[in-house]
């Protein structure tokens, strides 16, 4: 399903493609309210609530480990001195195999997608749902109009290069996808690069797929501008510490560079991203990511023998998402019960009967599926 909106919600299944940005009748202009999915809801907002398990944010559990946490404090002393990012910038490049003025740090990917919406200008800007909600929000709180390429549940939400229409310059995909938990093939992502366009594929999870097979990290001499979003958040539980980074053309990441305030990453925050370069710890990720998938191949063993719950596609990141009718009052009785899981009628494409549940350890999942049965039953 493909659909144009400005601040409007997106349009029913099977609507046809609408043409260049405004040509939606009736789409109110930028800087209106949302009158669509909440796109700044997000899986924190499930866990305020003291005493709940957390299967709504997708921080691996046990994190920072503590050889991380004592790197960290060790920053402490210097935070006198204004924060000095060459040691962490080269660090990042050599992990891709990339030049330093390939790299920009950023303050988590949030960050990024906010100071891509401001520098770009795109004429039809399109972002392929569902998916993470920020960088549309960010788009939109820009200024510009936003497309909507909605994947379905009956493909198992698989990207079809065919389905972005030809004259988008501005291209955004998720991979794996937040919700989804999708990985799509790096060549139906590199399929999508072309002159004139700018792709950005937000690899918030790779780290969570063995290998991080698919990454387009590594990739460069592609046509037009391909960017590449990492975040350091999940995986090593840094959510409070904001650290990310932009891999991209050099005229591009200078331009975003120049859009960021002076020092926008803290000296702590370029020592995680030093620090999570190293082998020994990509070493340590890939160890995490073995552990995750088996942890996840046990969580959909459970729900598989769950009545009325369905996982479409073949998830390969940190969670799950699964339809459930009745899924809205679920999660009201699962949090009574002491879980809390993300809603996913804030995700465009998706509705009241979705929920995202994060991959934990085999005690946690049991505990949780039989608390899902009990309601169930």
């Amino acid at each position: 399903m493909i659909s144009t909106t400005g601040r409007q919600a997106g349009t029913a299944p099977g609507a046809a493609l609408a043409g260049l940005p405004g040509s939606v009748p009736g789409a109110a202009p930028a800087g209106l309210p949302e009158a669509g999915p909440d796109l700044r809801h997000h899986g924190d907002a499930e866990v305020r609530a003291p005493g709940l398990v957390d299967l709504a944010v997708n921080v691996r559990t046990g994190t920072p480990p503590a050889w991380l946490r004592e790197h960290l404090a060790a920053t402490l002393t210097g935070l006198a001195a204004y924060p000095e990012q060459s040691a962490a910038r080269a660090a990042v490049a050599a992990r891709h195999g990339r030049p330093e003025d390939e790299v920009l740090l950023t303050a988590g990917a949030a960050e990024a997608f906010v100071l891509l919406a401001r520098v770009l200008r795109p004429r039809q800007a399109v972002v392929v749902h569902p998916q993470f909600t920020e960088p549309e929000a960010a788009l939109r709180d820009a200024g510009h109009q936003v497309g909507r390429v909605v994947l379905t549940p009956g493909d198992g939400f698989r990207l079809d290069p065919g389905a972005v229409p030809d004259g988008a310059d501005l291209v955004v995909v998720g991979n794996p996808t937040n919700p989804t938990s999708v990985l799509h093939p790096a060549a139906a992502l590199t399929a999508l690069a072309r002159p004139g366009r700018t792709l950005v594929v937000d690899e918030a999870f790779i780290d969570t797929v063995p290998g991080e097979h698919e990454s387009l990290a590594a990739l460069r001499g592609l046509p037009g501008q391909v960017v590449v979003l990492r975040s350091l958040t999940k995986t090593w539980g840094l959510a409070g510490l904001r650290i990310g980074y932009v891999l991209g053309p050099a005229p591009l990441i200078a331009a975003l560079s120049a859009a960021q305030p002076l020092w926008p990453v803290s000296t702590p925050a370029l020592a995680a991203a030093e620090a999570c370069s190293t082998p020994a710890a990509l070493a340590e990720a890939e160890r995490a990511a073995a552990g995750t998938a088996l942890h996840r191949a046990h969580l959909l063993k459970g729900l598989a023998a769950l009545p009325g719950v369905r996982v479409h596609g073949e998830p390969a990141a940190s969670f799950v998402l699964v339809e459930l009718p009745g899924a809205a009052a679920v999660r009201l009785r699962l949090r009574d019960a002491g879980f809390a899981v993300r809603r996913g009628d804030t995700f465009p494409g998706l509705g009241p009967d979705w929920l995202r549940i994060a991959v934990r350890d085999e005690g946690t999942t049991d505990r949780f599926l039989a608390a899902l049965a009990a309601l169930l039953d």
